[in-house]
């Protein structure tokens, strides 16, 4: 096939292509390679491209299924790495200054993992500085492939913004407050948060050790399911991941959702934070879930409606302490919205910490209460589509810039520990991307990938190419 097609190719599509050695590793790495030379540079995706690493590991690919010994669906795939996980030998800043010359000794655990099932590495993603602030980049902005003027979102920018622009087959995001549903949602892609356990965190650079987990984003459902089955696992350098078998995910995706029961959190369909056009486009989507044979119904979970709060409390508290010989040594160092708020983090009073974790282990028991009697919950992802780019590009320097900041609907799923989709489902009336999210139980990610893949493929809009890639 003409090597300029093999970007538009799926993961799953591309992996049976390799697998019969219809396309080569080699020749899909250098596809991938050639269009982040010829594009990048509208979109900011990387700041890191490994050619050679890249083009060295495709060749051993390709050596190993030409000899017969054929990985897995990612043996040959190549994947962007968000900058805040660790890469042996590949510089990995965190997006920060800070870190801007550290080199890593060893991989991650989801990298060694990506590894050891044959992927290709292209390169580091962009990202917003130590995926603290969601907006601020201290070294180039993301620019959205819906819209060139719009932000990615973040923390996981680049991710979203390479895997939106055809810039990767699939790469790896990390997720604490909705750092892969965010820019999942505005870059028009598929973005999966896991069970907090489900994924090691060893080698990445944390942020809130509650809350951070790493995850896939991808462009259709089966790719986010193939990505998460090459890392998810248990990991002894990891004490907080569980030690639970990792299943086959594509099994799961049947299109057959009959008999499941989705709830409707109402607190959040109703929210004032939440653009009407947006709500218009979710309202729609539910009922495809109903047309398709679920049951769909409102339910309300009232501590939903204080997640932002009590995620923010707790997420500042962490991040400020964690820092808290960087804050001291480099704060002139640090963008300046990130400055504002470490400051401020690190004068919250003990109480406050404490008053929010009993009020997140409230809302948990409200997440899993409401579960034991629905299969999955579903919202918005975002409360409105990606805004266009601040003023200085970079910062969040006063209450105005800060109001046109949409509300995000992401900490539910991270604050009651539980596996979140965000999944293309439509476009607003200015043609920017709106993104269903689909919750679950813990550790049932083969239910969220089920329900997400057939309303997926009961719509196109997984099809659809930004019209700037």
């Amino acid at each position: 096939m003409d090597r300029n097609d093999i970007p538009f190719l799926t993961v799953a599509e591309l992996g049976r292509l390799i697998r019969g050695r219809d396309v080569s590793p080699v020749e899909a790495t250098e596809a991938y390679l050639d269009r982040i030379d010829d594009l990048d540079f509208k979109f900011n995706a990387y700041l890191t491209v490994c050619r050679r690493e890249a083009l060295q590991a495709a060749r051993e690919a390709e050596r190993e299924i030409a000899a017969g010994e054929y990985r897995g669906p990612m043996h040959g795939i190549p994947v962007g790495i968000k900058d805040q996980i660790w890469t042996r030998g590949t510089r990995t800043t965190g997006g920060s200054r800070l870190f801007r010359d550290f080199v890593p000794e060893e991989d991650a655990t989801v990298v060694a993992n990506l590894k050891g099932a044959g992927a290709v590495i292209l390169g580091k993603t962009n990202m917003t500085e130590l995926a603290v602030s969601p907006y601020t980049h201290r070294y180039s902005l993301p620019h959205n492939p819906w819209n060139l003027d719009a932000l990615a979102g973040g923390s996981s920018s680049g991710s979203g913004a390479g895997t939106g622009a055809f810039l990767c087959a699939t790469s790896l995001g990390e997720d604490t407050g909705g750092s892969i549903r965010r820019p999942a949602s505005w870059c028009g892609i598929v973005g999966l948060r896991p069970s907090w356990g489900r994924v090691s965190r060893h080698g990445v650079m944390r942020g809130v050790w509650s809350m951070d987990q790493v995850g896939p984003m991808s462009r259709t459902v089966e790719d986010c399911a193939i990505t998460l089955g090459a890392i998810a696992g248990y990991d002894p350098r990891d004490p907080y991941t569980w030690d639970a078998p990792v299943p086959d995910y594509t099994a799961a995706l049947d299109g057959d959702v009959r008999g499941l029961k989705v709830g409707v959190i109402s607190e959040i369909m109703t929210s004032h934070w939440l653009d009407p056009e947006v709500r218009d486009v979710v309202v729609k989507a539910t009922a495809v879930l109903g047309e398709l044979g679920a049951t769909v119904e409102d339910v309300s979970i009232p501590l939903v409606a204080h997640a932002n709060t009590i995620a923010g409390t707790a997420l500042s508290a962490e991040t400020a302490l964690d820092q808290g010989n960087m804050i001291r040594d480099r704060l002139d160092e640090y963008g300046h919205d990130n400055t504002i708020m470490l400051l401020t983090a690190s004068l919250i009073p003990a109480q406050a910490y404490y008053k929010a974790q009993k009020l997140r282990e409230l809302l948990r028991r409200q997440v899993h209460d409401t579960l034991e009697r629905y299969d999955v919950l579903v919202f918005p992802t975002s409360g409105r589509t990606a805004p266009e780019r601040l003023e200085d590009d970079r910062t969040i320097d006063s209450k105005e810039t800060a109001a046109r900041i949409p509300f995000m609907f992401n900490n539910t799923a991270n604050l009651a520990s539980v596996p979140g989709i965000s999944v293309p489902c439509g476009l607003s009336p200015a043609n920017m991307p709106v993104g269903l999210q689909v919750v679950g139980k813990p550790f049932s990610e083969e239910t969220v990938f089920k329900v997400g893949h057939a309303y997926e493929q009961a719509t196109d809009w997984h099809t659809m190419r930004p019209p700037n890639a």
